[in-house]
């Protein structure tokens, strides 16, 4: 959820230059124009809904914006207000508390970075894969075994630079202080990337938005990129090989996952991914599963662009499949990946994880040992 006032500790914030901030900020300004696809707009259907609504009503500023020549600037937090509200959406008094927070802070989507990582991917040689990794503040046993297994930072075979940055929000503000320990945490790993808001599931589509931003600004130039969460087992050698085999025109446009076809919004409030029918009405289109995706990092400025004019949903998942209907790129199934996990009897078979990209989920303890056996001369497949 958008907290409208974010509870921050000034003692993590990390100061930036101006003219740091300048270079920045000429990425994402005087670029040309976004163009939606012709299937998402179509797709989306224009309804008395309040997202579908906000949606139609960007897609024409975009439209005007495309004849001036601008792109929608990234405004500052402008939370709406409750009037508004309750005149767009007639039972806006009956969504459960966290759902009317996020409807009010929609608009907010631009936190400033708390802690950052701004030489990440300045290392000598290219950057070939990018693990961006969903985590909160008192994940940090999740963190350490990515760190020590699948996503540890290194070069593999023929110079395939391999780089980790985990994406977190701040603590809530029912959860213990963590701050001073995840200021120490990145000092020593520089890995961390802060920004400011509080991490929550409702969170999620502003983590991406500004993820995007963030890549786009610092590792512009990274070949791939693979966004999932703290809770997943990757194959990393089996990720590089097939990013290898991929045709150059693929590698440039691809969307690869575990995909979820013809999905809709679930309309029982006690459901973790409950949406009011005021909110949204229509079909999902086919996105793959938030727990791991691959994408190319040629996709991060068309990405952010289109993101500035598709509303916040509220599951982001969803979102993303949204932003890549808008660049006109389908989600393409793979195998590997396996985010509704595997058969029970597989799941302690190292030997089964050979030909997987991704299994979901698994926790430390079974992450490190994961790793270990396949990676053992003893281990005969």
């Amino acid at each position: 959820m958008h907290k409208l006032i974010p509870v921050v500790s000034t003692n993590i914030v990390i100061n930036k230059n101006v003219s740091t901030e300048k270079k920045k900020r000429t990425r994402t300004e005087g670029v040309q124009p976004v163009t939606f696809s012709a299937s998402f707009r179509e797709f989306i259907p224009q309804n008395s809904a309040f997202w579908n609504r906000k949606l139609h009503s960007l897609l024409r500023q975009q439209a005007k914006a495309n004849a001036s020549g601008h792109v929608r600037p990234n405004s500052h937090c402008q939370p709406e207000s409750s009037e508004s509200l309750y005149m767009n959406i007639p039972d806006y008094r009956e969504y459960p508390e966290l759902y009317q927070d996020f409807v009010r802070g929609m608009e907010c989507r631009n936190p400033r970075i708390i802690i950052d990582q701004p030489k990440k991917c300045a290392s000598v040689g290219k950057v070939f894969l990018l693990f961006a990794i969903k985590s909160v503040p008192r994940h940090f046993e999740r963190r350490q075994a990515v760190r020590e297994t699948w996503g540890k930072e290194k070069t593999y075979p023929g110079g395939l630079v391999v780089k980790t940055v985990f994406l977190l929000g701040t603590s809530s503000m029912d959860s213990p202080n963590l701050d001073n320990l995840v200021t120490f945490e990145a000092k020593v790993f520089g890995d961390i990337l802060v920004w400011d808001f509080q991490d929550s599931f409702f969170n999620l589509t502003l983590k991406e938005h500004v993820f995007f931003k963030w890549a786009l600004h610092n590792c512009h130039h990274v070949s791939f990129i693979f966004k999932g969460d703290d809770d997943i087992f990757a194959n990393t050698p089996a990720i590089l090989h097939y990013l290898q085999s991929l045709e150059p025109e693929k590698a440039s446009k691809m969307y690869i996952g575990q995909v979820i076809f013809n999905a809709t919004p679930l309309r029982n409030v006690n459901n973790k991914y409950y949406v009011p029918k005021t909110f949204y009405e229509g079909a999902y289109p086919a996105y793959a599963g938030g727990g791991g995706f691959l994408f190319p990092g040629a996709l991060l400025q068309p990405l952010y662009l289109i993101s500035q004019y598709i509303p916040f949903f509220p599951i982001d998942d969803v979102y993303t499949g949204m932003c890549f209907k808008a660049l006109n790129i389908s989600p393409e199934k793979h195998n590997g990946f396996q985010t509704f996990d595997i058969r029970e009897e597989d799941r302690s078979n190292a030997c089964v994880y050979k030909d997987l990209l991704l299994v979901h989920r698994r926790s430390p303890e079974q992450n490190i040992r994961l790793w270990r056996n396949m990676h053992s001369p003893l281990l005969t497949c």
